[in-house]
């Protein structure tokens, strides 16, 4: 599979300090974006109107769907920074 990412993911990685690390688990996706694997936390996220999944590398979380054999990577952050918290 083919792995596109917004270009608000680019500018994150590139002002991420950890670049290359983040990309080469970003293309991995590509191989199999549903399944957990060592150096990447997979967990589709409920409550969501279509498939959404977050991986987690670390500090850094990405928030993506797969639509026609394509993982459109819409969202990263930093771990507590992206969370919405409901009082």
């Amino acid at each position: 599979m083919e792995v596109r990412v917004h270009p608000q993911v680019k500018r994150y990685l590139d002002d991420s300090g950890e670049k290359e690390r983040l990309k080469d688990v970003l293309r991995k996706l590509g191989e199999d974006p549903f399944t957990s694997r060592s150096g990447a936390d997979i967990k589709r996220l409920k409550g969501k109107s279509q498939d959404l999944y977050r991986l987690r590398v670390g500090e850094h979380r990405f928030e993506y769907f797969v639509e026609s054999g394509v993982v459109w990577v819409q969202r990263a952050f930093r771990r507590g920074k992206g969370y919405i918290v409901i009082p």
